[in-house]
């Protein structure tokens, strides 16, 4: 699987930035991100959620690009799970269509990553619904980083999904000028936020 990024490093008064990472093990799935907000070479904001639960926490949901754009692909996808309850792999194939399709949803600066006890997919505007094979997949401009680490981590200790997520985006935070050390975890089994 390959890393998605979301815009030019050169362009000024575009938001850029972020890395979101996610992790399934076993019936556990955690997902997380930084809270940085960049503009240009200015930060933001330091304490961006860009991670949510959906489906009454059921589904992880975390996105890079435009916020407004990212918000406006939730609420389209909570109206796919609507239509298609308990498969969020067809929810995502069928947001991905309409992403594609769609003459206002094209337009859209994002991507986003869905994750749930069963599945992890990476959701892009040009159609694709990506599942990873290694059950980690990461996006943003740190999303590389981010990605290495936590296939390592998965691979070589027995960290729970929660812990890899974590000590990932730290990783990224210091190698990653977009992403901060201001982290976010959610994490299905807990249901809960878990700010560092």
């Amino acid at each position: 699987m390959h890393i998605l990024g979301h815009d030019d490093p050169g362009a000024t008064g575009r938001v850029r930035a972020t890395t979101v990472v996610a992790v399934r093990r076993d019936a556990a799935v955690a997902m997380g991100a930084d809270g940085q907000v960049t503009m240009g070479d200015t930060v933001v904001k330091g304490t961006a959620t860009k991670v949510r639960t959906l489906r009454g926490g059921r589904i992880l949901a975390g996105f890079a690009g435009g916020v407004a754009d990212a918000f406006t692909l939730f609420e389209k996808l909570e109206e796919k799970l609507e239509r298609h309850p308990g498969n969020l792999t067809r929810a995502c194939v069928e947001l991905a269509k309409e992403w594609r399709m769609d003459r206002y949803l094209r337009r859209l600066d994002a991507l986003l990553l869905v994750a749930d006890a069963d599945h992890l997919f990476l959701v892009s505007g040009d159609g694709n619904v990506l599942e990873p094979d290694e059950d980690v997949a990461a996006i943003g401009s740190g999303g590389a980083y981010a990605l290495a680490a936590a296939r390592a981590l998965r691979a070589h200790t027995d960290l729970p999904p929660a812990g890899i997520v974590r000590e990932a985006l730290g990783i990224a935070a210091e190698i990653c000028i977009y992403s901060n050390d201001r982290i976010t975890v959610l994490d299905l089994e807990a249901k809960e936020e878990t700010p560092a």
